[in-house]
């Protein structure tokens, strides 16, 4: 490894004037990890240090890895990029529109005029939105009491389209259906597809939709960023125990180690350590735009409790691949154009960079996400890492 001090002292800085708890962050080339290291403690409300092997909710990082069970699929021949997604998911057949509330509240629904397909889902242009960052969304809920999707519950995934598909881009539960595609035509459920097919392949060991015992004494606790800036241990429920579905869109419980195996795999074109999980052109087809003159847009949010308003790299046109962020442009922390990327809602994010060869993965669990203070120690950890290049 090259002299890696200057990044510890990022990490370590964060801990010790209070931006963060704990932090876990690594980094990795071509020729393995370049950069490990855990500071800090799991909870404010205990001395348990923070490790490595610390696990954590990584929320919407899960995204990627149900992409990459999708790309097997397609790979196989068992699911198509364009084929209406309504042909392997009858829920898909025929979606409705939300335009908005009568006179009375009630929701306005249109059939949809385009299909919903799996390029679109992983790209987020399906229109399926998220209630944190869509209004109508969350007024719809609140009306038809439509469940969240953390209840497991399969009703919760029946929520109209927020726009018409293909119309622009819009974060949403759009991978939760891909992950219900894949289910449909491997034959099983997705957690039991992962971890035959991705996480024992890649020795992800740490990596589950469903917690451990094991996992109690090493998991982190959220915490929640105050108004003043303080961070306040808080509880979360853990994951329904009677769930009728696996959500691809977020739920996986991972370490940082396992997760920048995963990055390393499709660093090497959809190999590690001797394990082929995707075929070079699958890795490469998954880096492109797939969302043509669309744009990135920012998140605007109606649940500040969960997420600020959030925007990568303002002023940047961003795009989207299946399914990652796109910058179009060199970023200032030394991220070349065309790199991969996305985050979890408890300020968790990875980057992978195909240009200049490296990737990186910064673990913290506060709320709510876009937390200035870890997106500045993300911009600080990435030029650090890129500094010792």
């Amino acid at each position: 490894m090259a002299n890696t001090r200057s990044i510890d002292q990022v990490l370590q800085q964060a801990v010790s004037t209070g931006e963060v708890p704990g932090v876990v962050a690594l980094a990795a080339d071509d020729g393995g990890v370049i950069y490990q290291g855990a500071f800090g403690r799991r909870s404010l409300a205990s001395d348990d240090a923070m490790s490595l092997d610390t696990v954590f909710r990584i929320a919407s990082m899960t995204k990627a890895i149900t992409a990459t069970a999708a790309m097997q699929m397609v790979e196989q021949g068992k699911l198509a990029l364009d084929q209406p997604a309504g042909e392997v998911v009858a829920e898909l057949a025929n979606p409705m529109v939300l335009e908005g509330f009568d006179g009375a509240g009630k929701p306005v629904l249109r059939p949809a005029r385009e299909k919903v397909t799996l390029r679109r889902l992983l790209t987020h242009t399906a229109g399926f939105v998220y209630d944190t960052w869509n209004g109508n969304q969350a007024r719809y809920a609140e009306v038809t009491g439509l469940p969240a999707a953390r209840t497991g519950k399969l009703e919760a995934l029946n929520a109209p389209l927020g726009f018409e598909p293909g119309e622009r881009w819009e974060y949403g539960i759009n991978i939760d259906w891909a992950g219900r595609m894949v289910e449909a035509v491997c034959g099983d459920n997705l957690e039991a597809y992962m971890q035959s097919h991705i996480f024992q392949p890649l020795a992800m060991r740490d990596s589950s939709f469903d917690p451990r015992p094991d996992w109690d004494a090493r998991t982190v606790q959220v915490h929640a960023r105050q108004a003043d800036g303080s961070l306040t241990p808080i509880e979360t429920a853990p994951p329904a125990v009677d769930r009728e579905f696996y959500p691809g869109g977020g739920g996986l419980y991972s370490t940082a180690p396992d997760y920048i195996r995963f990055l390393q795999m499709l660093l090497g074109g959809g190999t590690f350590d001797g394990a082929r999980v995707l075929r070079g052109e699958t890795v490469a087809l998954m880096a492109e735009n797939h969302m043509g003159e669309l744009d990135v847009l920012p998140l605007k949010t109606f649940k500040p409790s969960f997420s600020n308003d959030a925007e990568f790299f303002p002023g940047m046109a961003k795009k989207w691949g299946l399914s990652f962020l796109i910058n179009t442009q060199d970023t200032p922390s030394g991220r070349s154009a065309g790199s991969l990327a996305w985050a979890g809602i408890n300020n968790t994010y990875f980057w992978l960079d195909p240009k200049k060869r490296v990737a990186g993965v910064l673990m913290t669990q506060i709320l709510p996400f876009a937390d200035p203070a870890v997106l500045g120690l993300l911009d600080r950890f990435e030029a650090a890492v890129y500094a010792t290049r």
